[in-house]
């Protein structure tokens, strides 16, 4: 694992059906991103970096479109206006990656790197883009806290970890310590979780704030 890069290959074939479903998008949209999603960081260079922010994967139009996660789809409106908020954002969110927007203190990454069809990894796939999470973890010398959106992103930010799940159960605004960080668990912010009131803005908001506490 100590020489495990912590991004994917463009080309990566780890996963033979994320792979074929990419190779489908590239006839399709040529002008798309259509590879694996790097970690986005703060413009201050990884050792700003106290917070990560784990989603589950790349969505079709948004990161596998763009190249930056949650950029482009509707998760990255209720992600990117609560960094902001909360200053670990700056600048103006446009949905593109010509806008003005830059990282504050954090970084953002995907416990699967490479978009799924329907937006469902399955297991193998999860468990092969592991040991990029793990690298991705140990980037960030002064990472503090974890924010995983999703029980998936959640489960597999505790096992690269080390950590057990049965000691660690996922549950939204839930914060944990495992492996030295303190992990704070979300519903994801996808549009289906916003528009069935799984998910508010002010549920969302709490979490960011209490990370936002106790880093003061």
């Amino acid at each position: 694992m100590t020489n495990q890069p912590v991004n994917p290959e463009r080309d990566c074939n780890i996963c033979p059906r994320l792979k074929n479903f990419i190779d489908d998008q590239r006839i399709q949209y040529p002008d798309w991103h259509n590879a694996p999603v790097d970690t986005w960081v703060s413009s201050k260079g990884d050792e700003d970096v106290q917070l990560l922010i784990i989603g589950l994967a790349p969505g079709l139009r948004g990161a596998n479109k763009t190249g930056r996660p949650f950029t482009g789809d509707w998760a990255g409106d209720l992600l990117y206006s609560t960094l902001l908020k909360f200053n670990f954002a700056d600048g103006i969110y446009g949905a593109e990656t010509s806008d003005t927007l830059e990282l504050n203190k954090c970084a953002i990454t995907n416990a699967v790197r490479c978009v799924p069809p329907g937006n469902k990894p399955v297991g193998v796939e999860i468990n092969n883009c592991r040991p990029f999470l793990v690298s991705t973890l140990n980037r960030f010398q002064n990472l503090k806290a974890l924010v995983t959106l999703g029980k998936i992103s959640h489960d597999s930010t505790v096992r690269a970890l080390s950590g057990k799940l049965s000691a660690t159960p996922f549950g939204h605004n839930r914060a944990q310590e495992v492996g030295g960080y303190t992990i704070y668990s979300s519903y994801h912010c996808s549009r289906y979780n916003t528009n069935t009131g799984r998910l508010t803005t002010k549920m969302f908001e709490d979490v960011f704030g209490n990370v936002r506490n106790s880093l003061k």
